[in-house]
């Protein structure tokens, strides 16, 4: 298997980019593997599209959650919906140049493609952590909430993540390594978060059980809210580390490739894999949500029922 390694004094991470469109080391890879590659990027662009429209459709007709919530999770999908749209058949564009030996497209399919994947799942690391951190002010916050925690704000805080990650992923052509650390920061920053807010809400929710124990009483009510909201908060969990898993992998060679000075086939084979990986994360968002809110579950029933009557 062919290798190609550099002393260069432009970044690790920019120069296997840039290698992913080298006819030295691509043209070893063999016709099966790419189309492979492209039909899989394919699949997951219909899947992931197709999917999560109907949760945004769904989103659109339920009234039960909390609004500021419901913006969260429709970000969320409105994210994974635009990697089926735009990220994922740039990535097809991509093996389809390389099959045709087209390095020219190759490059701008490459960009593009490395561009919309980095903003789209920074945004979405970012709206997953916003839900958890969401979570935890509606336990501590009680009835102040929802004076608190307002439309207007968490659309502030959507738009905010947009802009923000935006602006910072195109500086990559200025400055690359910037890109990149912003990138780590970021990762390890809605990580951290994340863990510390879940942290936070078990143990808090686990306090209650213990008061309520002690007291030996509780209201119908009471106990109903908190087994909504305990279901909430695990259907939370189960996004989040649905998340996790499929960017670890990428994540890990990242720091990889960074490391290192020599790169194989193997190893960008092994990065695409891991993109797929990543890429599958929109596809199996919306199973998550109808798995785990019924009132979604419900609206995805109807709208298919309405869709093909």
């Amino acid at each position: 298997m062919s290798t190609t390694s550099f002393s260069s004094g432009r970044s690790h991470t920019k120069l296997f980019q840039e290698l992913q469109c080298s006819p030295s080391l691509m043209v070893g890879l063999q016709q099966q593997q790419l189309i492979c590659f492209l039909a899989v990027d394919i699949l997951l662009s219909i899947t992931a599209f197709a999917g999560n429209f109907l949760i945004l459709v769904a989103l659109h007709k339920e009234s039960s959650l909390h609004p500021p919530s419901k913006l969260l999770y429709r970000c969320l999908a409105t994210t994974d919906l635009l990697v089926g749209l735009v990220a994922l058949p740039l990535r097809a564009l991509y093996w389809m140049s390389v099959v045709q030996e087209h390095w020219s497209l190759c490059r701008y399919a490459r960009d593009a493609a490395i561009i919309t994947g980095y903003v789209l799942s920074l945004v979405s690391l970012m709206t997953t952590t916003a839900i958890s951190v969401d979570r935890l002010l509606a336990l501590l916050l009680g009835l102040r909430y929802k004076q608190i925690v307002t439309l207007k704000r968490t659309y502030i805080i959507v738009t905010t993540f947009w802009v923000f990650n935006l602006v910072i992923t195109l500086s990559r052509f200025l400055h690359h390594p910037i890109t990149f650390l912003y990138f780590y920061l970021v990762i390890s920053f809605c990580l951290v978060i994340s863990v510390a807010s879940y942290a936070k809400i078990f143990c808090t929710l686990r306090y209650h059980q213990a008061q309520v124990r002690d007291q030996q009483q509780l209201s119908q009510t009471n106990a109903l809210n908190m087994a909504r909201f305990r279901k909430a908060v695990y259907s939370a969990l189960w996004v989040q580390l649905v998340l996790v898993v499929c960017y670890v992998p990428v994540y890990t060679l990242t720091v990889v490739i960074t490391h290192t000075k020599k790169y194989s086939l193997l190893l960008v084979v092994t990065w695409s894999v891991a993109v797929i990986l990543l890429s599958l994360n929109s596809t199996l968002n919306p199973f998550l949500y109808c798995w785990r809110i019924s009132e979604v579950r419900q609206a995805v029933k109807q709208t298919i029922r309405q869709a093909l009557c």
